[in-house]
């Protein structure tokens, strides 16, 4: 497994579909514990579904939860003609994003994206206004009247997954940082736009998860795979209280 270098050190979420809720429990864990990750981090990387948990993480809020939990009242789930997930997130990011979501996000906040012209993949980090955050989220940076790009995982799933110094995030069992383990060490697995996907049944059920809403039980699978990563690489901090009740950070 790559070993991840803390000297300037960036965080990688992968594209996933509705399993984007694995990264929102990562990332809870990440800054109920180790705060200074999320907070020094140079860049955070996001592609789809990761991108909106990078956005989360450097000071939006985009309740992907809440659209879980929406997709899940209708009986065909995000297939019902009812359901328009572009208008819920865009709904949300709009009612729930600050004013200067755009200054908080230019140069941290890297979404990876496809570029229509050439298809290759492109990483944007400059955003003149929160309005055009929310458009790169959505991949609905326009040109005219075609788009300039579409999704970033058709390209670069998981932008900077070789570099050391990248903490990578991705629900599918694999050779990320924070992912959930696989059953065997001697696996085959495939790379799926640079996203490291163990070939098990347990990543056929998830990616089937990623296009039908999950159980909020995979929120809580982020949160542990995080808590397992910190602790197995000495970096778990936790308040504790001493003996004449001074609350220490350890």
């Amino acid at each position: 497994l790559k070993r991840v270098s803390l000297r300037g050190w960036s965080v990688s979420f992968a594209g996933c579909g509705f399993l984007g809720v694995y990264h929102i429990g990562a990332a809870t864990c990440l800054q109920e514990h180790a705060p200074h990750i999320i907070r020094d981090a140079r860049h955070i990387y996001g592609a789809s579904a990761g991108a909106l948990a990078g956005a989360v993480l450097v000071g939006a809020c985009a309740d992907v939860l809440a659209l879980a939990k929406e997709a899940r009242k209708r009986n065909l789930g995000p297939l019902h003609p009812s359901f328009n997930v572009i208008k819920i997130i865009r709904d949300g990011l709009m009612r729930n994003l600050p004013e200067n979501t755009h200054q908080l996000s230019s140069g941290r906040l890297c979404i990876s994206l496809t570029r229509v012209s050439d298809g290759k993949n492109t990483l944007i980090s400059n955003f003149n206004s929160k309005e055009e955050v929310v458009q790169v989220l959505l991949h609905l940076r326009m040109l005219g009247m075609s788009p300039r790009y579409v999704d970033g995982g058709i390209s670069d799933n998981l932008p900077q997954y070789e570099s050391k110094n990248t903490i990578t995030v991705s629900p599918f069992a694999g050779e990320c940082d924070i992912c959930p383990k696989g059953n065997s060490a001697n696996f085959h697995e495939m790379n799926l736009t640079n996203t490291s996907i163990q070939l098990s049944l347990g990543n056929l059920y998830r990616l089937t998860q990623a296009l039908f809403p999950p159980e909020p039980k995979i929120c809580e699978q982020g949160y542990s795979d995080a808590f397992k990563f910190l602790k197995e690489n000495g970096m778990l901090h936790l308040w504790i209280i001493t003996d004449d009740m001074v609350l220490t950070w350890v």
